[in-house]
């Protein structure tokens, strides 16, 4: 082992420590893992799909579990929490509503001498002990590189490009807007497109999305030919305004997550593509490590990534993202993240067949 691993091993036995001495047989705690997603409006994934798939892992191994979700309030995050600590959490993981308040109940974990790990997004500054995620970066290379495509294949002259973002406090946002805008700036470079408005969605609201996608079309007489917005839930906001326009279809809209209503979107032609992420092989990964840190285990992360407030390279599993398009939908409900008959419902049933799902 080498000297960052074994200073790695050295953190994670002085955490987990006082986190597995007491109440149980023969002075040790039973180990308990506490998790907390973020809310349940602004992507579907948290409790169609993480909930799920993190029981699963957690059931399996015969390890304790309790999974609750913040809704989208910052102080019902801390109430549950310091629920968790109190009920005998001995790893608490968490997806943060924002780094603020995702690094006081990390710092207020690790002083009770609860183990900690980042699901999702990164808490900057929080000092959890693993983090779990996707190539974030490479999340948002890949919806550039679709809406590209896209306004390819309409044949779209010097498109002009709007861009609705994720949350601002979001550090995910962040990374994908920097794997997206690199992608398209080299068309802006070369004056091929146009960039239009651009601006953050505060906290994923979708709503909020569909009021500023709105704005934007007034503010540009119209004149918005394609769209990247940042998740599937920020591109159905996108969706609606542009059917009320007549205009669905007809302007590609990015999205990612790749949940039911986006695939159906992208089956519709209303949505030109999303990214796929294999959440279940996320929150595997993330489970892992949880159960080996309640059982006081340490084990090695594959890769680090660079908290850009302290400085430290956190330990890490970075998983790797797909893209999807009507020609490979299928391959969405093949992995299993949703079923054909979720997916193809009413109206839906002759476009799936057409385009060989299910």
């Amino acid at each position: 082992m080498g000297k960052g691993l074994r200073a790695l091993a050295a953190a994670l036995l002085a955490a987990t420590g006082l986190a597995a001495c007491s109440d149980g047989a023969g002075g040790e705690r039973t180990p308990k893992i506490g998790v907390i997603l973020p809310d349940s409006a602004t992507s579907n994934r948290w409790e169609q799909a993480d909930r799920k798939f993190l029981k699963e892992a957690f059931d399996a191994a015969g390890v304790q579990s309790d999974i609750q979700n913040a809704q989208g309030d910052k102080s019902q995050f801390q109430t549950i929490a310091d629920q968790m600590i109190t009920n005998g959490a001995t790893v608490l993981m968490i997806v943060n509503l924002d780094s603020g308040t995702g690094r006081a109940v990390l710092r207020n974990a690790r002083a009770k001498g609860v183990a900690t790990i980042d699901y999702d997004r990164l808490t900057l500054d929080g000092g959890a002990q693993y983090y779990v995620s996707f190539d974030n970066v490479g999340v948002g290379r890949l919806m550039g590189q679709g809406l590209i495509r896209c306004l390819t294949d309409m044949g779209t002259t010097r498109p002009v490009v709007a861009t609705l973002n994720g949350s601002e406090t979001d550090n995910n946002s962040t990374l994908f807007k920097a794997g997206y805008d690199g992608e398209l700036q080299k068309k802006y470079d070369t004056r091929e497109y146009v960039k239009g408005p651009d601006q953050w969605v505060p906290d994923w609201v979708n709503a909020q999305a569909g009021t500023m996608f709105e704005q934007m079309m007034t503010e540009t007489g119209g004149k918005i030919d394609g769209v990247l917005a940042a998740n599937d839930g920020l591109a159905n906001a996108v969706i609606q305004v542009l059917r009320r326009q007549g205009l669905n279809g007809k302007v590609p809209v990015t999205g990612q997550d790749a949940d039911v209503e986006g695939l159906q979107n992208i089956l519709s032609g209303d949505q030109c593509m999303t990214v796929y992420k294999d959440i279940k092989q996320e929150a595997s990964a993330a489970a892992d490590l949880a159960i080996a840190l309640a059982r006081g285990e340490t084990r090695p992360a594959p890769a680090t990534v660079r908290d850009t407030v302290s400085g430290r390279e956190v330990p890490s599993v970075l998983l790797q993202p797909r893209a999807i398009y009507r020609d490979n939908v299928d391959d969405v409900v093949t992995a299993g993240y949703v079923t054909a008959e979720e997916l193809c419902t009413g109206n839906f049933a002759k476009l799936c067949a057409d385009n060989g799902v299910g």
